[in-house]
């Protein structure tokens, strides 16, 4: 059973994406930019775009414990001691598999950082 998450994006339906999609008991979180806080320092984006992962995998009925995998995008080398640590604030008991990866660029210029997760809904249910 496949079932699309939509997110706020007026690119979704241009562009043909949705913010995530769950496929059986996986979710595929998109990319994930910090909208909404677009001038803040790359720790601040980080932390934003966490919680709009958080708030997406809860529409798949899934949740951070249940991320196995996070791609991390930024723009400024500089920035990955600031976005990593942002990430362990979120993810450092759950130590999924992680990837940082510097790019030239994002779709906005003042994104210092984009975020993927891949999550496996465990077939308990949540404490």
């Amino acid at each position: 059973m496949r079932m699309n998450i939509p997110g706020t994006s007026p690119y979704e339906p241009v562009i043909g994406f949705s913010r995530a999609v769950r496929a059986g008991q996986t979710v595929y979180v998109a990319g994930t930019g910090p909208v909404g806080a677009d001038l803040a320092d790359a720790a601040t984006q980080t932390r934003h775009i966490l919680e709009i992962i958080r708030g997406t995998l809860e529409k798949a009925g899934a949740r951070l414990e249940d991320v196995v995998r996070t791609r991390m995008y930024l723009t400024h080398v500089d920035d990955w001691e600031e976005v990593g640590r942002a990430h362990g604030e979120f993810f450092g008991a759950i130590r999924p598999a992680a990837t940082m990866v510097v790019v030239a660029g994002l779709l906005q210029p003042t994104w210092r950082v984009e975020i993927e997760a891949d999550a496996v809904v465990h077939s308990a249910p949540h404490d």
